[in-house]
């Protein structure tokens, strides 16, 4: 894993919680128990801070970063879809950002709240909880219902079972 310190900013780290040897996190960084970080991700605390909640996955070439002395937030179980990138936002328990979305500056995504694939959350806007949001910028189209619930918990669990598993069953084959 590609764990490092910054100028006396040191991330810490949940047990049970996999990163990724091409992953990188910096800083003042906090990340819960049982989290997966994926090949690419970067979560940066470098001049600002990062929190990650328990059991969030973080998925390939994601990234997370906050401004200067100010925080990013990601809450417990959440997950946080390939490419999708989260700035010096709060997003809470449960929540899912689509692939390839961004959510800006001051944003708030809810808890059980989905933000679609591609979608633009732009600064200072807030998907309530339990809320699907899309669309350049995102609007609020719908309700979250518990047959979604259902499924993306599903999901969730697969990430969180893959945090267990890459350390012990992941083994290179050649450089």
């Amino acid at each position: 894993m590609t764990v490092y310190e910054f100028e006396g900013r040191v991330p810490t780290i949940g047990e049970r919680t996999y990163i990724s040897h091409s992953a990188s996190v910096i800083g003042k960084v906090q990340i819960g128990n049982q989290c997966y970080v994926a090949p690419g991700a970067v979560v940066k605390g470098d001049y600002g801070e990062v929190s990650i909640g328990e059991g969030t996955s973080v998925q390939d070439n994601v990234v997370v970063h906050a401004r200067p002395g100010e925080k990013t937030a990601i809450g417990k179980n959440v997950t946080l879809g390939h490419g999708c990138v989260i700035h010096n936002a709060t997003v809470r328990d449960e929540a899912v950002i689509g692939m390839g979305a961004i959510v800006s500056d001051y944003a708030v995504i809810g808890r059980w709240a989905v933000v679609g694939e591609g979608a633009v959350v732009t600064q200072s806007f807030e998907v309530p909880d339990e809320k699907i949001a899309v669309g350049i910028p995102a609007k609020v189209i719908g309700d979250v219902q518990q047959r979604h619930k259902e499924e993306l918990s599903r999901f969730k669990a697969i990430y969180r079972d893959l945090a267990v598993r890459y350390p012990t069953g992941l083994r290179k084959i050649r450089d």
